[in-house]
C-alpha cells in the first residue's frame, strides 16, 4: 500500500456509526495523518482540508474480512493479492486475514513473509496472514506455530481441512495459547463427509448426489469446543453452518468457554434449493443447508452467539466450475456481495440494526483476532467505508479475477462508495458527492 495522504479531510454530516464506542450519530470526522483527528458537530476543517460531504450516508470502520482466499503463491488463475484486495475494496473492506490453503501451503514463517511482502508490493487494502496448523496442512505434524506468529501470522488454520487427530489440535491450541494467537478451525468430520458434495437430504437424493451430512460438521465442533475448554485457548469456528452448531457455540460461551464464531452471507441467504438454480456456483464447503439451518444462523447473529460475518471468499476458474457438480471446486467469491447482502436480508428486514451488523462486520472481526483496526475512535488509523444505505444496484460482475457466485443477477441494496486505508482513498464511485476544498 501507498503511504497516507497528507491533506487533511473533513468527512461532514455522516451518520457515523462505530460500535467498538457504541456511537451511533450524526457527526463530523476529521482525517489527518493517515489517522482519526477529530470528531465532533460542526467541525471547523483545519487550514488546507478537503471537505467531502457525507450526509444520507453511514459513515463506519473499514470492515474487515477475517476469512479470505486470495490464492498466492501457486493459483494465481483464479485470484492474486492485488486482485483480491481490489475485490475487497470494491466491497468496502479494508482489511482481510488471508487463509494458508495455498500451493505450496502457508505454513512457515518464510510463508508469512512471503504474503507480507507481496502485500507491500501490490495490495490495495491491509492483509493479514495466517499460518497452517500442521505442515502441508496435512493433519500429520504441527508448523511452526511461534515462528509464523513473530513473522506476523495473526491466527493459525488448516482452513479447507480439519485437523483430523484431537491430541494434535489440542497440542496445537496450547502451543497458540503460549504465542496468544487464536486457532481459527474448519470444522468437518472427514469420514462422515467422505465424497460428499452437497447436504445430504432429499434434495441429494433426487439430484442424484452425494450427500454431507450436518453431523459431519457438529460432531467436529463439538470435539473443538471441548478442547479449547480443555486447554483454555481461544478457538474459533469459522462458517458454521447447522442449527446444532449454533447451538453448541451458544451453550458453550454460557459456560465461559473461549470460543468464537463467524458465518457467511450465503449461509444466512440461501439454502440448499440454491443447488437447482445455480448448480456448480451453489456448490460450497461447508454446504448450504435447511431453511431451519438459515434461520438459526440468523437467529444466532441476533442473540450474539455467532460473533462475525465473513465472506469465505474462494475465488474459482470459470472450467473449473463448468465441470459437472460432483468434479467442480467448493466454494464461491464474496467480497464484493459481503455488505450488500447483509443489508439486504439482515438489516432492512430487521434482523439487525446498523450498529450490531457493523460490529459483525468490523469490531467483532478485529477483536477476535486482536487486530488493531475496527473503531474510530480519535488516534485510531484512518480505515473507513462510506456507505449508501439505499442505492440499489444489480450484481453483473466483480473486480475479483473470478465470477463464480450465485448472487449474479441479484438486485441488492446498501453499497460502499468510499473506501479509505490510513486515510488514503482506495475506491470512490462516481455516485458520490465530489471531494471539493474548503
Amino acid at each position: 500500500m501507498t503511504p497516507s495522504t497528507s491533506v487533511p479531510l473533513l468527512i461532514k454530516g455522516g451518520r457515523l456509526i462505530d460500535p467498538a464506542h457504541n456511537r451511533d450519530e450524526v457527526l463530523d470526522l476529521v482525517v489527518e495523518g493517515g489517522r482519526v483527528a477529530r470528531l465532533g458537530k460542526n467541525v471547523t476543517p483545519p487550514a488546507g482540508a478537503h471537505v467531502m460531504e457525507a450526509a444520507g450516508m453511514i459513515v463506519a470502520p473499514g470492515l474487515v474480512d477475517i476469512h479470505v482466499h486470495l490464492r498466492e503463491p501457486g493459483q494465481e488463475g483464479a485470484e492474486t493479492i492485488e486482485t483480491g484486495t481490489r475485490s475487497a475494496a470494491a466491497g468496502g473492506i479494508t482489511s482481510v486475514v488471508a487463509m494458508p490453503n495455498t500451493q505450496p501451503a502457508i505454513d512457515s514463517a518464510t510463508g508469512i513473509r512471503f504474503v507480507l511482502r507481496r502485500a507491500a508490493e501490490t495490495a490495495h487494502i491491509r492483509v493479514w496472514p495466517s499460518g497452517s496448523i500442521t505442515l502441508g496442512r496435512a493433519g500429520e505434524k504441527l508448523a511452526e506455530i511461534g515462528g509464523m506468529v513473530k513473522a506476523g501470522a495473526v491466527a493459525v488454520t488448516d482452513d479447507g481441512n480439519s485437523v483430523p487427530d484431537a491430541q494434535l489440535l489440542r497440542r496445537a491450541l496450547e502451543y497458540a495459547k503460549m504465542f496468544d494467537v487464536t486457532v481459527m478451525e474448519h470444522s468437518e468430520d472427514k469420514s462422515l463427509m467422505a465424497d460428499g458434495v452437497m447436504n445430504e437430504g432429499p434434495l441429494a437424493t433426487r439430484l442424484g448426489h452425494r450427500g454431507i451430512p450436518r453431523q459431519s460438521e457438529s460432531i467436529a465442533a463439538g470435539r473443538n469446543i471441548a478442547l479449547a475448554a480443555l486447554t483454555g485457548a481461544h478457538i474459533h469456528l469459522t462458517h458454521i453452518s447447522t442449527r446444532e452448531t449454533v447451538d453448541l457455540v451458544r451453550q458453550a460461551k454460557k459456560k465461559g468457554i473461549t470460543v468464537t464464531a463467524d458465518c457467511t452471507p450465503h449461509h444466512f441467504t440461501l439454502t440448499e434449493e440454491a443447488v437447482v438454480r445455480c448448480g456448480t456456483n451453489a456448490k460450497m464447503n461447508p454446504p448450504l443447508r435447511a431453511e431451519e439451518d438459515r434461520r438459526a444462523i440468523i437467529e444466532g447473529l441476533k442473540d450474539g452467539t455467532i460473533d462475525c460475518i465473513a465472506s469465505d471468499h474462494a475465488p474459482h476458474s470459470r472450467a473449473s466450475k463448468e465441470q459437472e457438480f460432483s468434479a467442480a471446486p467448493f466454494g464461491i467469491v464474496g467480497l464484493e456481495t459481503l455488505l450488500p447482502l447483509t443489508v439486504t436480508q439482515l438489516i432492512e428486514p430487521g434482523h439487525l440494526s446498523w450498529i450490531e451488523a457493523i460490529r459483525r462486520m468490523a469490531t467483532n472481526p478485529a477483536k477476535v483476532l486482536s487486530l488493531p483496526v475496527g473503531d474510530l475512535a480519535e488516534g485510531s488509523p484512518a480505515d473507513i467505508v462510506i456507505i449508501n444505505p439505499v442505492e440499489e444496484r444489480t450484481v453483473t460482475g466483480f473486480s475479483s479475477k473470478s465470477q463464480n457466485s450465485p448472487f449474479l443477477g441479484w438486485t441488492l441494496r446498501g453499497f460502499a462508495q468510499v473506501v479509505m486505508v490510513e486515510g488514503r482513498i482506495v475506491l470512490r464511485r462516481e455516485a458520490l458527492r465530489p471531494v471539493s476544498a474548503s
